[in-house]
């Protein structure tokens, strides 16, 4: 266990499993459930059932697209939501259940602004998500490659500007780090929608009212739960908003240090399962 910083003994997950019974539990996907070759891990499906069993509901929170989280639990997601996007995109069962999105005023100014980036030196992919598809103008292998880690529905065309789509977000991939790369050049962006870093090399330019946790919330209000009887699983900055909205909040041990101050409480990393080891010994102790 080198991975994983526990630091002190009341913030050590075992801290959290006393108290009101767990009917909700989310989770971010990459760096938290998933494992390092973005992989489901094989003891996660009989965990799930294990959930249902005890009527706890399990929602996927993720920068990914809606059809790549939906091919990742294609095995067993009956019944199951998925917040996609960062938020921008909710389904369950295969139908939408909310959604923000850009307008086209601003996605021009956006792309524009990000062409003029890539046309001073800086090294990006851009990506401009909509709910059918995502659509990229970069068409080397090496980008390719990286956005088909998070976009299954990937379309390759001459200009991300002359699509049909209802646009929820874009994507920027900066072969540098982002956080000090493409991130510092954006301000102007902030001005008047939400940026943010979802990742090392990744960052997200989304409507400004959009987050994770808006859409935790929105998914308690759904199903009757409360943040104390909600648990939340992530390691990055796109994460953080879900942390306000339950009381048993989990940073994992290979998340960013400033992600990992704000969590209540510390799980082991992602390589060693643990959201599966936290989930399973949250139901022990329900049990």
């Amino acid at each position: 266990m080198a991975d994983t910083v526990l630091e002190t003994a009341d913030r050590h997950y075992e801290a959290s499993l006393e108290g009101n019974d767990v009917r909700l539990v989310v989770a971010d996907m990459d760096g938290t459930l998933l494992l390092d070759d973005h992989t489901v891990p094989d003891e996660f499906w009989g965990l799930l059932q294990r959930m249902r069993a005890a009527g706890v509901e399990f929602t996927p929170a993720s920068g990914r697209q809606y059809a790549t989280l939906a091919k990742l639990f294609e095995r067993d997601s009956d019944g199951m939501s998925f917040i996609a996007e960062n938020g921008t995109f909710v389904v369950r069962d295969g139908k939408e259940v909310s959604s923000l999105t850009l307008d086209a005023a601003f996605i021009e100014r956006a792309i524009a602004l990000l062409r003029g980036l890539i046309e001073a030196g800086h090294d990006l992919g851009v990506v401009l998500c909509g709910k059918k598809s995502a659509y990229i103008e970069r068409g080397d292998d090496v980008f390719i490659a990286e956005a088909r880690n998070y976009y299954e529905a990937l379309t390759i065309v001459d200009d991300v500007l002359d699509t049909d789509d209802e646009y929820v977000k874009i994507a920027v991939y900066d072969f540098a780090e982002v956080e000090t790369g493409a991130a510092a050049e954006v301000d102007e962006l902030r001005e008047s929608h939400r940026v943010v870093v979802s990742g090392h090399h990744w960052m997200d330019i989304m409507p400004p009212e959009a987050n994770k946790g808006l859409a935790v919330r929105q998914l308690q209000e759904r199903l009757g739960v409360t943040a104390a009887q909600t648990a939340v699983f992530g390691d990055f900055f796109n994460d953080v908003e879900m942390f306000a909205e339950a009381e048993r909040s989990y940073a994992m041990a290979g998340a960013h240090p400033e992600v990992k101050d704000i969590a209540k409480y510390l799980a082991p990393s992602n390589q060693e399962q643990g959201v599966v080891t936290v989930v399973s010994a949250l139901l022990d102790a329900q049990a």
